[in-house]
């Protein structure tokens, strides 16, 4: 797993950049919930939501839709082709594997990496729900959702690993 970033040059980086490191270690370490998991063990629900392993990373994909793309361009959730609500972002379908929830959720932040490059966080986004926001409020959102998130992966991983046979 990923340690947390503290060495000096990310201290003494810009802000922004700041923001953009961490969003990028608590996105690898979403992903990194998946590691070494059988198919089975992803996909095993242990809560009475939706709340898998495979479905949280997948969930990750409508996170970074939603601000990345719908909020800062303006295109609707439809356009872009994820759920209307964020519970329907964790159902999985037979195609769904770890491979390909992996592969689309790199995607997706490769593209949100794209999308932010070279905006200043008072950049606003004018199209979320809420109405316009500047990027380093949508910055911290996505930390904070993407942190609650690995706290619940890592309650899920653990009870998951404690399932399989000594």
């Amino acid at each position: 797993m990923t340690q947390p970033t503290i060495e000096p040059s990310t201290l003494e980086a810009p802000i922004a950049e700041q923001f953009e490191i961490f969003l990028d270690e608590h996105r690898a370490r979403l992903a990194a919930t998946l590691d070494g998991l059988t198919e089975e063990e992803a996909r095993v629900s242990l809560v009475p939501s939706r709340t898998t392993l495979l479905g949280l990373v997948k969930h990750g994909v409508f996170v970074e839709k939603v601000w990345f793309d719908s909020a800062l361009r303006g295109r609707s959730r439809a356009e872009i082709g994820i759920p209307e609500t964020p519970d329907e972002s964790f159902v999985l379908v037979d195609a769904d594997d770890i491979a390909s929830v992996r592969a689309t959720y790199a995607e997706a932040c490769a593209a949100s990496r794209r999308a932010t490059a070279g905006l200043a966080l008072n950049h606003v986004l004018p199209g979320h729900r809420l109405g316009p926001l500047p990027l380093r409020w949508a910055y911290l959102h996505v930390l904070r959702e993407l942190a609650q998130h690995l706290g619940h992966a890592d309650i899920l991983r653990e009870q998951v690993l404690a399932r399989r046979p000594s």
